[in-house]
């Protein structure tokens, strides 16, 4: 897919987050990175230019883009900070997304504008020391009226969110799992720490506690896991959208350096085996973009896109993680150094295999698809 394809307005929607990402993210991450800074004032402003909920509709607070735009800005502050892209991208498909989808009016019309303006943070608190891939699994369990009682693990943005989408076995449900929004300030909500990562130093990564600490209920008793995995289907091709940001910096770093490197004579350039990885590189990124779009695409359309999401998250975060490796070969010594960002860039893609779904997990929903039972019963067909 080309830029050819998108509309007047998806056009700007790219245009002004590449400038921002440019002017006001690229020039300070690799600082953060270094010093582990969480940048408030820039989410602050984002909010400002209509980004923190492009995809929102303007009676809610947004700027009522479409979601496309959305993953289209996503890849632009990708391509400035991973650490950025993906506190949006839980701000946005995570949080302020489900509010919209399963919120009571009242619901949505006391805690949607504040996310989609800026103004505060959203957190999607699923993960559990025992129950990573299997959400199933999860303790935390809520009372009758609501008080949560447990723990969660690798929370993005957990230690600033001012909401958090919260799952917890729920007593009102027979033990089913229930939804709760918790807003902070909150009795008994604790950041037990703040994990140290390999990268994506500018966003936050927090284990938390909860200690009979006040919920509402979101959506309906027992609905959770279907709220929860319904969310990550379409959180996932925001993470596909941050892989091909991180993987597009990694290629224009690698790009500039290979025109500029001079070895033997002239730039690496005008070697076989340099253009071979560039080329190649170039395509997997492409392809990548064509995934995410698509799932983007149907999304918005309101067409299913469980598969094509799962598509594009295996596929992008593979490129990611392989072609940031590449670029920092492709620039030799300088690249295993800080004075250039690609060592950055590879320490921030990895993790897209792994959040919001394992590729393993990617793999499974995508078997499950195609195969039918005979994926979920392997002796049915031997019986």
């Amino acid at each position: 897919m080309s830029l050819h394809e998108l509309t007047d307005e998806q056009r700007e929607v790219r245009a002004l987050a590449r400038r921002f990402a440019d002017e006001a993210i690229a020039p300070h991450a690799a600082e953060w990175d270094r010093s582990h800074t969480f940048p408030k004032a820039v989410f602050a402003q984002l909010g400002e230019l209509g980004l923190m909920g492009a995809c929102v509709p303007e009676a809610h607070g947004g700027a009522g883009t479409d979601f496309l735009s959305y993953v289209l800005a996503l890849e632009e502050l990708a391509r400035a900070d991973g650490g950025v892209a993906v506190t949006v991208a839980v701000h946005t498909s995570a949080a302020t997304l489900p509010l919209l989808a399963h919120g009571t009016p009242e619901q949505i019309d006391r805690w949607v504008p504040p996310l989609a303006q800026g103004h505060e943070l959203g957190a999607f608190a699923l993960t559990e020391p025992e129950a990573g891939s299997d959400a199933g699994a999860l303790r935390t369990r809520a009372d009758a009226d609501g008080l949560v009682t447990g723990s969660k693990q690798f929370i993005t943005t957990g230690s600033h969110a001012h909401l958090l989408i919260v799952f917890a076995r729920d007593e009102a449900a027979n033990g089913a799992i229930s939804a709760f929004v918790v807003r902070r300030p909150a009795a008994g909500l604790a950041v037990a720490r703040e994990e140290e990562k390999m990268g994506l130093n500018s966003s936050s990564t927090a284990a938390l506690t909860f200690e009979r600490t006040p919920g509402e209920l979101l959506g309906a008793r027992g609905a959770g896991m279907r709220i929860a995995l319904g969310t990550l289907d379409g959180g996932r091709i925001g993470i596909a959208a941050q892989a091909v940001g991180i993987a597009q910096a990694a290629l224009d770093v690698a790009t500039a350096y290979a025109k500029e490197r001079v070895a033997f004579g002239g730039p690496i350039a005008r070697f076989g085996a340099i253009q071979e990885k560039l080329a190649e590189m170039q395509t997997e990124i492409e392809a990548a973009r064509a995934l995410t779009w698509r799932a983007a695409r149907l999304k918005q359309a309101g067409h299913p896109h469980t598969v094509e999401g799962a598509q594009a998250k295996l596929f992008a975060s593979r490129v990611a993680r392989h072609w940031t490796g590449e670029a920092i070969q492709i620039l030799g010594g300088y690249g295993y150094t800080r004075e250039f960002p690609a060592e950055r860039y590879y320490r921030d893609a990895k993790v897209t295999e792994i959040y919001e779904g394992t590729s393993e997990i990617q793999r499974l929903v995508i078997a499950r698809a195609l195969l039918g039972a005979a994926a979920r019963n392997p002796g049915a067909q031997r019986r």
